[in-house]
C-alpha cells in the first residue's frame, strides 16, 4: 500500500490549518479510504474539532512521541466512517522540552507511524517551527502550507521553506511540497486577489486551485465538535474542502 502522510504546516497561527486538516482528513475518509489524523498540536484543536474531550483519552500524542504508549494503544475511531485520531491536549507541550534529551528526536514520530496502516495520515502541526513540527516534517512525504489571504499571508513563509529543505537535506530527502492552499479568502477585496496573484508568483502549479472562502458556517463547525460537512454540508465552505480533496488526491495519484 501507498502511503501518504501529509503535514498541514504553517508557523502562523489562525490560518485554517487546523480547520484544513480535519476537513481533508474526513473528506478523505469519505471516499471509503481509511485516514489517520494525527494531532500534534498542544491546544489540541483537532481532537476538541471532532467532538472529542482532549481529556478523556487514555494515551495521546504525547505518549506516543516519549515511546510511553504504541501508536495502536493512542488510535481513536472518531464515529466517523474510516476516520481516527490520535488526540492531543496540553501535556503536548512537555513533549517539546522532553524530546531533547533523547537520543534521534526528531525521529520520534516517524518510528511511531511506521506500524500505522493507513493510506492517508494527516499531520495537523502546532504554529512553530519547534521540535514538534521537525518530527512532524521528518515523519511526512507531503507538505500542505494554509495561507490566510491577508496583508502579512507571505511574511514567514521563507522561514518555512528554509525550515523545509534543511529537513529534507539532513533528515527526510522524501519530503515534497504537494502544495498551498489560500484560505480565507474574500472576492469582494483586492487583496485577497493580490495574495493570490503573488502566491501564484511564488508557487506557479503548486498553489491548489481550489480556495477556500471565508464562511461563518466553516468558522462555527469546531464549536460544534463537527466536521463541515457534518454541521452544514450544502455551505460554500463544505463545497471548497470537497473540491479541495479531490485535487489533493489527484495530485497525490497523479
Amino acid at each position: 500500500m501507498k502511503q501518504t502522510i501529509i503535514a498541514v504546516i504553517n508557523q502562523k497561527g489562525g490560518v485554517g490549518k487546523t480547520t484544513t486538516a480535519v476537513n481533508l482528513a474526513a473528506q478523505l475518509a469519505a471516499q471509503e479510504t481509511p485516514v489517520l489524523l494525527v494531532d500534534l498540536d498542544p491546544q489540541g484543536n483537532a481532537t476538541s474539532g471532532l467532538g472529542l474531550g482532549k481529556d478523556s483519552a487514555r494515551h495521546t500524542t504525547y505518549e506516543v512521541l516519549l515511546g510511553q504508549a504504541t501508536l495502536e494503544q493512542a488510535v481513536l475511531s472518531t464515529n466517523r466512517e474510516g476516520l481516527y485520531i490520535v488526540p492531543a491536549n496540553a501535556n503536548l507541550a512537555a513533549a517539546e522540552v522532553e524530546l531533547v534529551g533523547m537520543l534521534q528526536r526528531e525521529l520520534a514520530l516517524k518510528t511511531a507511524l511506521q506500524v500505522a496502516a493507513f493510506e492517508y495520515v494527516i499531520i495537523d502541526c502546532p504554529p512553530a517551527l519547534g521540535l514538534l513540527t521537525i518530527n512532524a516534517l521528518t515523519a511526512a512525504n507531503a507538505i500542505l502550507i494554509p495561507v490566510q489571504s491577508e496583508y502579512y499571508a507571505l511574511e514567514g513563509l521563507g522561514q518555512l521553506l528554509d525550515t523545509v529543505q534543511r529537513v529534507k537535506q539532513a533528515l527526510n530527502p522524501n519530503l515534497d511540497l504537494l502544495g498551498v492552499l489560500l484560505t480565507m479568502y474574500d472576492k469582494r477585496t483586492s487583496l485577497s486577489e493580490q495574495v493570490m496573484q503573488e502566491l501564484k508568483n511564488h508557487f506557479a502549479d503548486k498553489l491548489f486551485k481550489t480556495v477556500i472562502p471565508r464562511n461563518v458556517r466553516l468558522a462555527e463547525a469546531p464549536s460544534f465538535g463537527k466536521t463541515i460537512f457534518e454541521h452544514d454540508r450544502w455551505s460554500k465552505g463544505a463545497r471548497s474542502y470537497k473540491q479541495f480533496a479531490k485535487e489533493v488526491a489527484k495530485r497525490v495519484n497523479g
